[in-house]
């Protein structure tokens, strides 16, 4: 028996160089154990472990046709023996872990991908595989605040996930606007069905009690209630109804003003027509308010929407709770909920916040993205995203930019 043969095809691109050699291997009947081929700016990299069949009986008959057609195709190409020793082990590689590392920020350079890389060579991982999600920037435009996104395939056994996840958080921290995620790369990863958001300080850029209490006159004794809830130092339910009540007195029609000042989070518009049109199920739920839910829901087309309402009596907000109170464990009750209802696993759901309430649905969905977060909450959870906006969770997902257009 022959021993494989890898057959490393080099040059530049164009339609038919496949077609063209895989015909002179298919006139000697070659079984093709393996392949791969990459093109970066027309450059190709075709590469095929093949092996030859005992009926031919010289297989340099086989490399000789194949040499002749790579003069006649302008390439280059270079064989390789494998041993058979070497191609047995490789088949026994099947089955080991595999991962995802995701690199996200305006600009990526060659050190933060050295460091990165040498994080992974560090940890006896292997790269299977490089993969630029982000689209083609022009070089005119390579620093005008795009966005940029590569993924990393690797293979290999992490004794330590906490310390690895630690490592890239530290490395994301020292280099700067850059966003590193890890994920295991298993079935779930692209078979997500729901993704749930907090409003406030994610879906928009305020928190919107904190805009009421400055029509109120009480802004800066909520902005600070507010800062201390979400930064976890003092319990939210707690939080919310001393900060509901200072607005008591508050005409109704506020509601409406502010409403019509809130400005999305970059990134949402773009994230939602996305979600939408691949048939995802959305939600929002938040510690704030479902009047305002309900506005970006007529805007944007989410499923569900969960929030607390405020009671208000002869057109005035009278400082009171007319609903249950949406904490942060009513928040991962509801994801639960939705999920069971549409008959998804919590492991098919995302979930997206940026304050200590969002924690627990953080911490229970398949995956859970802290937004430009408070420091406790990037902390505890799995993966942030600081760097881009709101549509950079679909580089998470594994969406490329030409896939969401």
């Amino acid at each position: 028996m022959y021993e494989p043969i890898l057959i490393s095809i080099t040059g530049m691109d164009r339609p038919g160089i496949t077609a063209s050699i895989t015909q002179v291997l298919a006139g000697f009947d070659v079984h093709v154990l393996d392949i791969g081929q990459s093109v970066i700016h027309d450059a190709l990299s075709l590469g095929m472990l093949v092996q030859i069949p005992v009926e031919i009986p010289d297989e340099q008959i086989v490399l000789d046709a194949i040499q002749k057609k790579i003069d006649e195709l302008n390439l280059s190409v270079r064989f390789v023996r494998i041993s058979h020793e070497s191609y047995e082990h490789w088949v026994g590689q099947q089955g080991k872990a595999r991962h995802i590392v995701t690199l996200l920020a305006r600009r990526i350079t060659a050190h933060h991908i050295s460091r990165l890389a040498r994080i992974v060579a560090d940890k006896g991982l292997n790269i299977d595989k490089i993969t630029r999600l982000s689209g083609r920037v022009s070089l005119e435009a390579i620093n005008n605040g795009g966005q940029a996104c590569v993924e990393f395939s690797l293979r290999g056994h992490v004794p330590d996930l906490i310390t690895l996840r630690r490592e890239f958080m530290q490395l994301a921290d020292e280099i700067d606007d850059v966003d590193i995620a890890y994920q295991e790369n298993n079935v779930y990863r692209r078979n997500r069905r729901l993704v749930a958001f907090d409003m406030d300080s994610t879906l928009i850029q305020a928190e919107v009690i904190d805009e009421l209490a400055k029509r109120a006159g009480v802004g800066k004794q909520v902005t600070a209630i507010t800062e201390s809830a979400m930064r976890g130092e003092i319990n939210f339910k707690e939080s919310l109804l001393q900060r509901v009540q200072l607005l008591k007195g508050l005409p109704d029609s506020a509601l409406a003003e502010v409403a019509a000042t809130l400005k999305l989070t970059e990134g949402t518009e773009r994230l939602m027509t996305t979600l939408k049109k691949l048939g995802y199920k959305t939600a929002i739920l938040s510690g704030g308010f479902t009047y305002f839910g309900r506005v970006l829901q007529r805007r944007l087309g989410f499923d569900y929407v969960f929030a607390n309402d405020l009671e208000i009596e002869n057109g005035l907000i009278t400082g009171r709770l007319a609903s249950e109170i949406v904490d942060g464990e009513k928040k991962a009750s509801l994801l639960a909920n939705i999920a069971l209802h549409e008959g998804f696993s919590l492991e098919q759901t995302i979930a997206v916040g940026d304050g200590a309430n969002d924690l627990p649905m953080l911490s229970i969905a398949g995956l859970g993205i802290a937004f430009r977060a408070k420091p406790i909450v990037k902390e505890s959870a799995k993966q942030s995203l600081n760097t881009l906006g709101l549509d950079g969770i679909l580089y998470f997902m594994g969406f490329s930019e030409r896939e969401t257009k």
